[in-house]
């Protein structure tokens, strides 16, 4: 009897054991390893190439997920100011415009990356630093992993060209144009505006070696060097031709409207400055009739127009930065993201070209020919570029310039010396404002 109680004993001891340790393995105990899940932002039009992506990485890493948040990449950064870095609505791996950096950094968003290394590890840069990759750095920290590169180039409408009897495989020249309607630039907005000052090296804004904000228009006009003074003469004078003309050219509202419409076919626009973004609209306008050519197709007073060396990047949200596991599949994602084999489906997926591959290697790719005249456009005007200025404060300049350069309408300057008091009043009170 005490036998059969032993044996009873420990069956049941056995039984326990055994129940003890299902429950523990149903409940996801240590004996099996959590997924490792990754959230990614994506605008609409990339998600198939970041599908592909995704699964790429997944392959290679068993017991991983990587989910997609479809947003816009603006209305993702809006989401990160209204709260912060912490809101699981806010992806781990997103993109974000070179001038949000600063920004993001300041309140913590953003995770280091050791920039150098994955470089290296895809290979296509000859001097990261001088391009994008330094671009994203803060002190000595990467903060984003270059995306793609971005600048501006210049558009040709042939049709309208030969009808004038124009030979448009040379540059023009703004301050040659006696018809308003050839040459069309919406100055007034310093996105393009920059073309026309940086060709110059005028300074809208900088910082000394100390830090020290300064402005070249802050200088007294007859302070200035002969070229910066010619190029604020040529951009008053531009102007001055539209406003004499009439044109809607200067009005923020009406002249996008105008440029398009002077710029189709039948009309008397010939030559503006836009980007990959733009390539479909103008393909419209000119009836597939165009012609496409690096920034310095333009010149101001015999010289080209300089846009910047912008960008984006590709920022790891910094609440995973401790998180290993997490934070390794994130960079393996930014590697399948920009990894050059794919730079053909990355283009016609985002418009978007990458850093690392050089003009000559996109035209052996299968793309089409529109395609590599505007990737080859936009690498020339790039490596002419300056870099973008990214510091917060250079956020002023938006407006400050825009309002200068549209008081002109009101005030109607009759000489370049009267405009530039514009100017000068308009970046004096933005200074003013710095040093508060």
């Amino acid at each position: 009897m005490k036998c059969k109680r032993t044996v009873y004993a420990v069956n049941l001891f056995l039984f326990g054991i055994i129940l003890f340790s299902g429950l523990i393995t149903s409940c996801g105990g240590k004996n099996e390893k959590e997924k490792n899940v990754l959230t990614v932002q994506a605008e609409q039009g990339w998600i198939s190439y970041y599908e592909a992506a995704a699964k790429r990485v997944q392959e290679a890493n068993p017991n991983t997920e990587i989910k997609l948040i479809e947003v816009g990449a603006f209305d993702h950064l809006d989401k990160i100011d209204a709260t912060d870095a912490s809101n699981q609505d806010v992806a781990d791996l997103f993109a974000i415009p070179a001038d949000r950096l600063y920004g993001l950094a300041e309140n913590e968003v953003l995770a280091s990356i050791d920039s150098k290394k994955l470089a290296a590890e895809l290979g296509g840069w000859t001097d990261f630093d001088s391009g994008l990759g330094g671009n994203l750095k803060i002190n000595n920290e990467y903060l984003a992993f270059p995306l793609n590169i971005e600048t501006l180039i210049t558009f040709v409408n042939v049709t309208n060209a030969q009808k004038d009897g124009i030979d448009y495989s040379k540059p023009f020249e703004i301050s040659n144009t006696k018809d308003a309607d050839k040459i069309l630039l919406p100055l007034f907005d310093a996105w393009y505006g920059v073309a026309a000052t940086n060709s110059a090296n005028i300074e809208l804004l900088s910082k000394k070696s100390d830090n020290v904000l300064f402005s070249d228009i802050t200088s007294e006009f007859n302070n200035l060097s002969n070229d910066k003074k010619e190029a604020i003469k040529i951009i008053y004078e531009y102007w001055k031709l539209n406003y004499k003309n009439k044109t809607p050219l200067f009005d923020p509202e009406a002249g996008w409207g105008y440029i398009d419409t002077e710029f189709s076919n039948g009309n008397k626009g010939v030559i503006r400055l836009g980007g990959p973004w733009d390539t479909a609209s103008i393909s419209e306008q000119t009836n597939g009739n165009f012609a496409i050519f690096p920034i310095d197709h333009i010149t101001l007073n015999g010289k080209p127009l300089l846009h910047w060396k912008g960008g984006w990047g590709l920022a790891i949200n910094s609440r995973i930065e401790k998180d290993a596991d997490k934070y390794a599949l994130a960079l393996q994602m930014i590697k399948e993201i920009v990894n050059p084999k794919y730079a053909a489906e990355f283009f016609k997926a985002t418009g978007k070209i990458l850093e690392n591959v050089p003009a000559d290697v996109y035209e052996k790719l299968d793309l089409e020919k529109t395609e590599k005249e505007v990737i080859k456009a936009v690498i020339a005007s790039y490596t002419l570029s300056p870099a973008r200025p990214l510091f917060k404060e250079w956020g002023k300049v938006w407006d400050t310039w825009r309002n200068a350069i549209l008081s002109w309408n009101s005030v109607n300057p009759q000489t370049v010396e009267e405009a530039y008091k514009e100017l000068k009043a308009s970046f004096d009170a933005m200074m003013t404002n710095f040093n508060m």
